[in-house]
């Protein structure tokens, strides 16, 4: 090993591709403490590494936490040691930088790995070894391994072991090119063939923090007992899952500094007005300006119903459309990242080809510029379908596969990410793999089920693969809870309600699509809604609509429907619903 210190970007990308590994899959835990710890010391935080702050910030440990008694730090910190060894014995013997967590402590420590093929090593037995391996078509993190009776004589397996640590070593270097090309090579239409250049594995991206800096939010408990408790462990469970902020799980330090901590944000937990009453406020650090407040009563004490009282409170202040992202906007503080998830957010709260070409547009610049936040390509993904199935004229090159590409490249810079698993489930919900779509939507919900948005995607999927009665209460729930929600929740929420024969809550969920009128569907579900409500010139005025803006649609909406890949039970009630409200003869 080259005992130079690696760059920075070249450590990020190492963790990235270690995030991303077999090694690591099973285990979220070691993921969780892995990134926590790297990326703490590459911001320079190094000396606030201890067993304290990481039992809060990681594991959702309260104040009460005592190191003494509790070793969960020790033990998973023993455990990433163990995890790292094996990576790089293996998966990641070719890395170019290795990470390592010395024992005695939780500061990563990080050195260079130089890998040569000896000379020794001749064309013929080379080939050879190449010749022995090429039965193998699976030499990705899936790789299986061979049994003792199949392992070749020693010489072979020592020339085998140099020959595949360089192919490794080509096809890393090769990954941090693709990626130094980044966004352009990611978005381009596929036509021509992408340009290499020789590079070497420090001189990679050059990220830009300041562009895709994100919300910094933190906890100051000034309220005690077990009822404070309980609302603390809460938030830190909840703040932890979202990828919309930074969140930090301690007091902010030092006196504010307007500059410094113009977006940064904390939950003080408070005592009540009244005994056994706690309340939450949202603060601006750097003004001290109130932005949230809410008060829990000794009712809202037990743990399911904080649990449920700290997700309405987090989903309608820390998503995009949020209170944090609304003071952020109105101050004109916007980065990069935080301006796209903006105008991503106005485009599903009022879906159009302006709203849309403005959100695409912003998230590809930032993917052209190497953007290193899952997010800008988990929100590509999402967008590029809606290209397909809304007919947006740009891009022009938008396809299904570029989606899950796009998906697929957010799944591995977010390993643990909501919402890259959430834009893979839409992806395969609108592609008809129902199955794969509630896969990927539940575990998007479970990495955070205090984002009521997860839920509302959760319950979606299930609505659109036909399992109605278990996704209806749950995007319900999620609607109640949220007053400010993307229309795909309400049209999610109306075909749930319709199947499950509750026409008044039908009709009532389809008044929430009214700021859409450029989806067939979306007017389609007012359509029926204004029927079911006896509200017939609204009906009749909805009708003209459809006909005129719609005409393929009008004349057979079942089509859509069939390209929608819905249920064959709710196309044949939509159609039914359809004709019952004089949309033709709605075959």
């Amino acid at each position: 090993m080259q005992h130079a210190t690696p760059a920075a970007p070249a450590v990020r990308e190492t963790l990235e591709r270690l995030l991303a590994s077999e090694t690591f899959g099973r285990s979220e835990r070691a993921r969780k403490l892995l990134r926590y710890l790297v990326e703490r010391e590459q911001a320079g935080e190094a000396d606030r590494l201890k067993g304290f702050s990481i039992a809060m910030d990681v594991f959702g440990k309260d104040g009460d936490f005592d190191p003494s008694t509790d070793a969960v730090v020790r033990v998973q910190a023993g455990r990433l040691r163990e995890l790292l060894q094996h990576y790089f014995a293996n998966e990641g013997i070719a890395e170019p930088v290795r990470i390592a967590i010395p024992r005695g402590a939780y500061v990563p420590a990080y050195e260079l790995n130089a890998i040569r093929l000896p000379e020794t090593v001749g064309t013929a037995e080379l080939a050879a070894a190449a010749s022995e391996r090429a039965g193998d078509t699976d030499v990705g993190i899936h790789a299986e391994t061979t049994t003792a009776a199949s392992t070749p004589a020693p010489s072979v397996v020592r020339h085998l072991q140099f020959f595949w640590m360089a192919i490794a070593l080509v096809i890393a270097m090769l990954g941090i090119l693709i990626l130094r090309q980044g966004g352009s090579a990611l978005l381009s239409s596929g036509d021509t063939s992408p340009t290499f250049e020789v590079a070497s594995a420090t001189n990679s991206i050059s990220p830009s923090p300041a562009v895709e800096a994100l919300p910094l939010v933190y906890i100051s408990v000034k309220a005690s007992g077990a009822g404070a408790s309980r609302v603390a462990a809460s938030l830190r469970a909840g703040l932890s899952g979202f990828d919309t902020i930074d969140f930090i799980g301690r007091d902010a330090a030092g006196k504010p500094d307007p500059d410094a901590d113009a977006t940064s944000f904390v939950f003080d937990v408070l005592p009540g007005p009244t005994v056994g009453d706690i309340t939450i406020e949202l603060q601006s650090v750097a003004t001290g300006r109130v932005l949230l407040s809410r008060n829990l009563t000794a009712t809202d004490s037990p743990p399911t119903a904080i649990e449920d009282r700290v997700a309405g409170i987090l989903s309608s202040a820390i998503p995009a459309s949020g209170t944090i992202y609304n003071y952020i906007e109105q101050s004109g503080l916007q980065t990069g990242l935080t301006e796209c998830l903006l105008l991503n957010d106005k485009y599903y709260l009022d879906q159009n080809a302006k709203t849309y070409e403005a959100a695409y547009r912003c998230l590809e610049s930032l993917a052209n510029n190497n953007a290193k936040s899952s997010l800008v390509y988990s929100e590509l993904a999402s967008l590029n379908l809606e290209a397909v199935t809304d007919h947006y004229a740009y891009p022009q090159d938008a396809t299904v596969e570029r989606a899950m590409m796009f998906a697929h490249r957010a799944l591995q810079m977010g390993p643990t990410s909501p919402y890259a698993h959430r834009s893979y489930g839409y992806i395969n919900s609108r592609v008809g793999n129902a199955e794969e779509s509630i896969r990927w939507m539940r575990k998007a919900y479970e990495l955070n089920p205090y984002d009521l948005a997860m839920a509302a995607a959760y319950g979606y999927g299930l609505i659109f693969a036909g399992q109605y009665a278990e996704g209806t209460p749950i995007i319900a729930h999620a609607v109640d809870a949220s007053s400010g929600h993307p229309t795909w929740w309400d049209f999610g929420l109306f075909a749930g309600e319709l199947m499950l024969g509750d026409m008044d809550k039908a009709a009532l969920a389809s008044t929430g699509l009214r700021t859409t009128a450029t989806k067939s569907h979306y007017l389609a579900a007012r359509l029926i809604g204004a029927r079911i409500a006896g509200q017939d010139n609204l009906a009749g005025k909805l009708l003209d609509e459809l006909n005129a803006k719609f005409p393929k649609f009008a004349a057979d909406p079942r089509a859509t429907f069939v390209d929608r890949k819905y249920p064959a039970d709710l196309t044949d009630r939509l159609v039914k619903a359809l004709r019952a409200a004089g949309l033709g003869d709605a075959s």
